[in-house]
């Protein structure tokens, strides 16, 4: 009798035990991070323009402030003047990311590689550009290769889906290794290319850079954003080495 006593005894323990680990929710792993993984370095943190300055200059024009923790261009640039590069670093196989929004009717861009000189007006001249641009409220026809996320002047982006307007925040994001390079808006890649290969070379001897023998042909550079009359905003800028 006192065996079945028993017996009943550990089959009620084991049953709430088990229970009451039912009841309890499931504690996520911890996170590992990757020691090996290339450190991100923040570009612009909201407070500062630490590290940034005019193309060709030693400071920060005055068409460039800080507006609620964000960098704005006030649109005093043009085709030639007003862009800002970012001269803390040199950046040659890097993974780029930033937000920003444009205003209506507004054109810009982001560079990679900027080479300085006084041989240069201004970056396009030298080096690559992801374009950013009011895809919808241009107030002229775009081009494939003026269209936004296109590699400019190069490549053509595929953006169906992922397009925004005026005013409104959008995600870029470059990874440029020396075996491929990758642009994407709003979470989708929008174009590859393989830098330096014979069909890069055959577009720019034959499109809009033949008359700039030094476009693209640096692997590293500064990074640089373009301010071509608009307003525009940038956020969250941060890049990593690869």
């Amino acid at each position: 009798m006192k065996k079945i006593i028993t017996l009943f005894v550990l089959c009620i323990t084991f049953a709430a035990c088990k229970n009451d680990k039912a009841d309890k929710p499931t504690e996520s792993p911890a996170v590992v991070q990757d020691t090996d993984s290339p450190k991100w370095t923040v570009l612009f943190d909201g407070s500062s323009t630490e590290g940034w300055r005019g193309y060709n200059q030693e400071n920060l024009p005055e068409g460039w402030v800080i507006e609620d923790k964000m960098l704005k261009s006030l649109g005093k640039g043009g085709d030639i003047g007003g862009d800002i590069i970012y001269a803390g670093d040199t950046y040659g196989e890097f993974e780029l990311t930033l937000e920003w929004k444009i205003s209506e009717g507004g054109n810009s861009g982001i560079f990679y590689h900027v080479v300085e000189g006084e041989q240069y007006q201004a970056p396009y001249q030298n080096s690559p550009e992801y374009q950013v641009i009011d895809q919808l409220g241009f107030p002229s026809k775009l081009e494939p290769w003026q269209s936004i996320a296109a590699d400019y002047g190069m490549y053509n982006a595929d953006v169906e889906g992922v397009v925004k307007e005026a005013g409104t925040w959008n995600s870029t994001r470059i990874k440029f290794t020396n075996e491929k390079v990758e642009y994407y808006l709003n979470g989708k890649q929008t174009l590859s290319f393989v830098p330096w290969s014979d069909d890069w070379e055959q577009r720019k001897s034959e499109g809009k850079w033949k008359d700039y023998p030094d476009y693209g042909k640096a692997k590293e550079g500064y990074i640089g954003l373009q301010d071509h009359g608009s307003f525009i905003w940038f956020k969250n800028i941060k890049i990593r080495k690869l």
